[in-house]
């Protein structure tokens, strides 16, 4: 129900008790409806689908195929033996549902980091567990034919020749449905690991190295304090446009005690590095401690929910290894959201979305024009009070290559979280 609905129904109530001025139902009724783009189911029950996180490209080149995971169950964390299925809608074939494999690395919130390889026409990656240890696979949609890399991937770089990946059984301990269920942290002792960070892996061979540790960031003191004695994990990491530099979140939560028993507890502390490819050229660039959401804009600027020093929660605009920041939309984009840009127009459009808002808990995506300030809602979608903590569906839209057709996540329909597209070609038209 939209948020004009809901007012037309209360304006109908207090009339009707005589409790607002005089005004005949028909003016009241009169009041046009709010103008949303038209939106469309493309996956449906009774399995479950949804897609992830929301800097991954869903769309293939063509915008035809929408990628999607596939589950049997909700409400619940994931175990070790609880698999999903991976594969793609073709919409233009009455979104016919094409199976293209299995995971069983997976979590609610990111799925298996199930995406197209960037550069390519025709390959789909994910993460997947073998044995020991997770795993990407990479496969041909035209060839059938699917290889195994050595590590999973986090993020690709835009010219798809390179992943960067951080320890995701590691994040799964320091937060829960972020990384994976299944295997054990292997650097489970230890608060600052030389063993664990971030690699870098070559998309074709798999070769891999690590280049940049938690021993290496905790050796950088936070607000003059040291943070060895802290369980420091990496999380959130997104490589630039040009494919030179990466974002990675480095956070961090308190101890229960001493010794090989002492477990992290309490919430985290956050700051953002960006560094070069390689891992050299690392720099600190909100040290606030409270990053959350962030997109780059081009490969100098990040757009970030933050809340520098001195001032208020808000996304801001950074510029790349300076101390230029500057605020965005502040009394339009006022919400902490899953923002990106749209891949048109030279970063004139921002995506976003809210959480749950008010007492129907409605979720809305938008689109904010920055040379305007104009807001442009695109629907107001419900979520049940039981989508919540780890296995909440938050709507993380995804933009298409052409910038026309948005996607969400959503259980709005009743018939529990699936995949929607929203047509947006009028409003960026």
């Amino acid at each position: 129900m939209s948020l004009f609905h809901s007012r037309r129904t209360a304006l109908k109530q207090l009339a009707a008790a005589g409790l607002v001025p005089f005004v005949s139902l028909e003016q009241i009724f009169a009041a046009p409806a709010e103008k949303l783009p038209p939106v469309r189911t493309i996956t449906k029950g009774p399995k479950h689908h949804w897609f992830g996180y929301y800097d991954k490209l869903e769309f293939d080149p063509t915008n035809r195929y929408v990628l999607s995971n596939e589950v049997e169950f909700e409400h619940r964390t994931p175990n070790a033996d609880d698999r999903i299925a991976v594969g793609m809608v073709d919409t233009q074939n009455n979104d016919e549902w094409i199976p293209l494999g299995k995971s069983d690395s997976w979590g609610w919130q990111q799925g298996c980091m199930l995406q197209w390889r960037p550069g390519s026409k025709s390959e789909v990656v994910w993460n997947d567990r073998e044995g020991d240890q997770h795993v990407c696979r990479v496969k041909d949609i035209q060839t059938g034919a699917t290889r195994t890399l050595p590590r999973p991937i986090y993020t690709l770089s835009p010219d798809g020749k390179w992943a960067i990946t951080a320890d995701f059984s590691r994040i799964q301990r320091m937060r829960p449905g972020y990384g994976y269920v299944g295997l054990e942290d292997p650097c489970r002792t230890e608060r600052a690991p030389e063993e664990s960070g971030v690699w870098r892996m070559d998309m074709t061979t798999g070769e891999t190295q690590l280049i940049f540790s938690l021993a290496d960031a905790a050796a950088i003191p936070f607000q003059g304090k040291s943070l060895q004695e802290k369980w420091n994990y990496f999380n959130h990491l997104l490589i630039s446009p040009d494919s030179s530099r990466f974002i990675v979140l480095h956070r961090w939560r308190e101890s229960t005690g001493e010794g090989t028993e002492a477990e992290p507890t309490g919430r985290f502390d956050t700051r953002m590095f960006t560094a070069d490819i390689d891992g050299s050229n690392r720099y600190i660039l909100d040290p606030s401690g409270y990053t959350s959401h962030f997109i780059w804009r081009d490969p100098e600027h990040i757009c970030a929910w933050t809340k520098p020093e001195g001032k208020d929660s808000k996304f801001y605009l950074f510029k790349d290894q300076t101390d230029q920041v500057e605020v965005v939309a502040p009394d339009v984009m006022a919400v902490n959201g899953h923002n990106t840009y749209l891949p048109i127009a030279n970063g004139d459009w921002i995506l976003n979305d809210t959480y749950p808002q008010g007492s129907e808990r409605l979720q809305t995506p938008y689109l904010y024009h920055v040379p305007t300030g104009r807001r442009f809602d695109l629907g107001h979608f419900h979520l049940p009070s039981k989508y919540k903590g780890e296995w909440r569906c938050d709507l993380h839209p995804r933009s298409s290559n052409d910038g026309k057709t948005i996607a969400i996540d959503s259980p709005h329909t009743g018939a529990g979280r699936q995949v929607h597209l929203i047509d947006v070609s009028e409003i960026v038209g």
